[in-house]
């Protein structure tokens, strides 16, 4: 197998996860030393998905994790990454006849301002143009559907799993630390909201079986802990582990959102466009309750958790404390 973005978070854990199973794995990505971790010289492949499109390797599939996931930034830098990056993953198997493409998109594509609980697959909205990244992950789905159809592979599965953690999390723990401690958590409703959370182990175990189950026709699935918890009590068990007392900031959703929108049109005129202190991603995931429906994962993947939610945050935890 193949795994993309592999010197990547989500990518090393689908390595380490295949490596134990028994399976040869030739390992993508842009940073040497990452790879050499999980690799030796002959399964690295150092580079962007460009360099990959143009190489000759003979594997039965590809797990595409690459990608720039990211709430905020250019939209040319989100079409290069992640709709021009999964053209390269498909030209890379068409030229090597894979049979099958397993797909890392996101569950950002049900992103709105308002609860959804039980999303399943088919409740996209494919117009949604909260920011790029969804936009991005909407059309790479799409592409990916077309050139099955074309015949440039044979096989496509798509899985969309939500909110991971774990050692090694570059972005979500980080992320949340970073503003409680400059403004502490911003919180609706008194933080009952719904949350859904996934242990990064258990998306590389569902990357795995999508390797052998499935529809091949380009079925997609939902992935999470299948534990939903208040945002409240996720948050503040996740800080107390860290070691933070936890600040809570009580917030209206209007002015938030208000505000969200406001800062969203400053900071597009500002040179370099950096990232808004909010955005209204953001305040969809956090502000409103979003749980997903896992009965075709578990159905047509055999997909369970195998790490709890609460061991992912005490994994997650001991992950941040060590880099502190």
């Amino acid at each position: 197998m193949l795994v993309t973005g592999a010197s990547g978070f989500l990518g090393g854990h689908v390595v380490r996860d295949l490596q134990i199973h028994g399976v040869e794995v030739f390992a993508a990505g842009r940073r040497a030393a990452a790879l050499d971790a999980l690799v030796d010289a002959e399964h690295r492949l150092v580079g962007d998905l460009a360099s990959l499109a143009r190489t000759d390797l003979t594997v039965d599939a590809v797990i595409h994790c690459a990608a720039l996931s990211t709430p905020w930034g250019p939209w040319r830098a989100f079409v290069e990454a992640n709709i021009e990056g999964t053209a390269q993953v498909v030209e890379f198997a068409r030229r090597n006849r894979v049979r099958r493409i397993v797909h890392v998109s996101s569950p950002s594509v049900y992103a709105a301002p308002r609860d959804r609980l039980a999303i399943r697959e088919e409740d996209v909205d494919t117009g949604n143009r909260l920011n790029g990244y969804i936009r991005s992950k909407i059309a790479a789905e799409a592409l990916l559907q077309d050139a099955r159809r074309a015949g440039a592979f044979s096989e496509l599965v798509i899985v969309r799993p939500r909110g991971l953690i774990g050692t090694g999390d570059p972005s979500l723990v980080p992320r949340l630390i970073e503003v409680h401690r400059r403004v502490g958590i911003p919180l609706f409703d008194g933080g009952q909201n719904l949350i859904d959370v996934t242990a990064v182990e258990n998306v590389a175990t569902a990357l795995r079986l999508a390797l052998d189950a499935g529809d091949p026709a380009g079925g997609v699935y939902n992935i999470s802990n299948d534990d939903p918890r208040q945002f409240r009590d996720l948050v503040t068990t996740l800080l107390e582990l860290v070691g933070e007392t936890p600040r809570m900031r009580p917030m209206n959703r209007r002015v938030a959102w208000a505000l969200a929108t406001a800062l969203e049109g400053v900071f597009r005129v500002i040179p370099g466009r950096p990232e808004p202190p909010l955005t209204r991603y953001t305040l969809s995931t956090i502000a409103y309750s979003q749980t997903l429906d896992l009965t075709r994962a578990k159905a047509e993947l055999g997909y369970e958790p195998l790490v709890t939610l609460d061991d992912a945050l005490v994994r997650a935890a001991a992950d941040q404390r060590a880099h502190a």
